[in-house]
């Protein structure tokens, strides 16, 4: 009875949170976004109706040249997956290539768990395709989702096309009538069971590699603890507090921005490049934790050593939080129809299956906590223990290699190189901090370095913009000088250092400015990979290597080759002699 009233009172705890977030969320949208919560919370009290899928995505096709284009019209609050449109042939007298798509928007699918390209509004596509007939039929494939929280089967559509009359037509394939979508599946589900599957889903969330070796370094600094059942239970309500507080924050987050317009769903944060950056770094130095180069985290690794009660209880709580924190790149499965199931319905419901999905992942150190003989079953303290941290570090390691992956699809490889150079500069700062033994100057300089490490890689981060160059070949060049302008060709390669110094250091603003107010065409080429035309404009000026800078003067004259080294009051002066 006494271990029921512990579970029942931990619940309590996880609703309590959940209902606190909710004040502060209706309390935030009450502002600039009150008009939109209004809406939301007036959508969520009824089931939504959604159209049907005929009239959610209506599309006409067209031939034009042996090219069949499709045009797709797209109704508010509806998007179609790029990944899903397909067109086939039954006939082996027809041939149909490859489309050619327009861009799309990226968007993250709870379902897929990835970024997925799709269409709004408007949006079309071109097919070629051959054929010895003048009468044949395409099938057409297409799935589309709502906003709201409904994916739509996937959709088979006939085209009946008629080469000599030109036409083509768009007619359904037999399947089952979709005129009344209801919200039903999972939106219709009953909350106890989605309850449920929030708390299974948390539970299993504890088996990802991300979340794994924090858990088992909690769980088996039970084995190191002198403490009371009483004082251990005090440190499970404190990680379960930890854990529930920061899922239910998150959803808050989310919430907050959904009342704004905002598209997002669990996981969001993985959209920001800068916050991915931040969990790369994290999982480096929890790998390092683990493989003992380093005891930064050790006061969140235990319960605390202190006798006192109160003591440690902030490392607890601060262990949920860093555990949840490393496990947002992770979906456990039952999390799936649970986060779904949030999507169309009241903020409190959403933030109440958020808490249980916190309670399911704290369960295990709960029931630790909670039930004093399962302590004793566990294995005595040993060599063993620290030879698993150590293993447990690698699992870390690669989740942070995923992540950068994730950095590099998201930005380029100039940041993921950036990101490894802050790593390096951090792991730099932290050896040197170990080494200064009151040295307050190498702790001054640790602390620059550690700031620069996190502060180079996010300074990276560009809008990605047009290039400011054309891009070299000896024809564009021949072009140009047969039309008299003047030309300034740089030669580089991503492999070459002095390059990207020259164009970090003498190629700013000036220099842009400069090529402008000259009229100077800039022609850059780009010799990383093997390119003839590079090497024998190289080789026509004595050059076996980059970099090479070239100033062509207006008219007719001969180039003037700059050092390879540059200055930047050098290379502006060059610039202003081509006229």
């Amino acid at each position: 009875m006494k271990l029921l009233l512990k579970v029942m009172l931990l619940i309590g705890l996880a609703m309590a949170s959940s209902s606190y977030a909710m004040s502060l969320t209706a309390a935030s949208a009450a502002g600039s976004f009150s008009s939109a919560t209004k809406s939301n919370n007036e959508l969520s009290n009824t089931q939504p109706v959604f159209l049907p899928v005929q009239q959610a995505f209506q599309v006409d096709a067209l031939v034009e040249n042996q090219s069949l284009k499709l045009n797709w019209t797209i109704a508010d609050g509806y998007y179609l997956y790029r990944k899903s449109l397909k067109l086939n042939s039954t006939d082996h007298s027809v041939q149909v290539s490859t489309p050619i798509f327009a861009d799309g928007l990226l968007k993250w699918d709870e379902y897929f768990e990835a970024d997925v390209e799709v269409y709004y509004g408007q949006t079309s596509f071109e097919v070629p395709f051959s054929s010895d007939k003048t009468q044949f039929q395409l099938q057409l494939e297409s799935q589309g989702c709502a906003d709201a929280g409904l994916c739509y089967p996937p959709r088979k559509q006939i085209i009946d096309i008629d080469l000599a009359t030109g036409t083509a037509e768009v007619s359904e394939q037999p399947t089952k009538s979709l005129d009344s979508v209801p919200a039903k599946t999972i939106a219709s589900t009953p909350l106890w069971l989605m309850l449920i599957f929030a708390l299974v889903g948390g539970l299993i969330l504890n088996l990802m590699p991300c979340v794994f070796p924090v858990l088992s370094i909690k769980v088996l600094s039970f084995t190191q603890q002198h403490q009371t059942n009483f004082e251990r239970q005090l440190h499970g309500v404190a990680y379960t507090a930890g854990v529930v507080g920061t899922f239910v924050a998150i959803a808050a987050i989310m919430l907050f921005l959904r009342a704004g317009g905002e598209a997002i769903g669990w996981g969001f944060q993985l959209q920001s490049p800068t916050f991915v950056i931040f969990l790369v770094f994290l999982f480096v130095l929890l790998g390092l934790s683990l493989s003992g180069y380093i005891q930064l985290f050790s006061g969140l690794m235990s319960l605390g050593q202190s006798s006192q009660p109160n003591n440690g209880l902030g490392s607890s709580f601060l262990t949920g939080v860093l555990a949840t924190t490393v496990a947002s790149p992770c979906t456990a499965p039952f999390m799936g129809p649970a986060l779904g199931f949030t999507i169309s319905q009241t903020n409190a419901v959403a933030l109440l299956v958020f808490a249980f999905l916190g309670l399911g992942m704290a369960l295990p150190f709960v029931i630790l906590s909670l039930v004093p003989s399962l302590t004793q079953k566990l294995p005595k303290p040993g060599q063993w223990m620290d030879n698993l941290k150590q293993f447990l570090a690698f699992p870390i390691y690669l989740t942070a290699a995923w992540l950068l992956w994730i950095v590099g699809q998201q930005t380029s490889v100039d940041i993921v190189i950036a990101i490894c150079v802050g790593i390096i500069l951090m792991v730099m700062a932290i050896w040197l901090w170990q080494r200064a033994s009151g040295n307050k100057l190498i702790k001054v300089l640790a602390i620059i370095l550690l700031i620069g490490a996190f502060v180079f890689p996010i300074g990276q981060l560009e809008d990605k913009s047009e290039p400011r160059w054309q891009d070299y070949s000896a024809q564009r060049l021949a072009e140009l000088r047969q039309s008299g302008e003047a030309v300034f060709v740089n030669l580089s390669a991503d492999w070459c250092i002095t390059c990207l110094v020259n164009e970090k250091v003498s190629m700013g603003e000036n220099f842009y400015q400069t090529l402008q107010d000259n009229n100077i065409t800039y022609l850059k080429g780009d010799w990383t990979n093997k390119d003839p035309e590079i090497t024998k404009l190289l080789n026509q000026y004595n050059r076996n290597g980059v970099p090479l800078y070239l100033v062509f003067p207006k008219g007719s004259g001969s180039a003037e080759i700059l050092p390879q080294i540059l200055s930047k009051r050098g290379l502006i002066e060059a610039l202003k002699r081509v006229n």
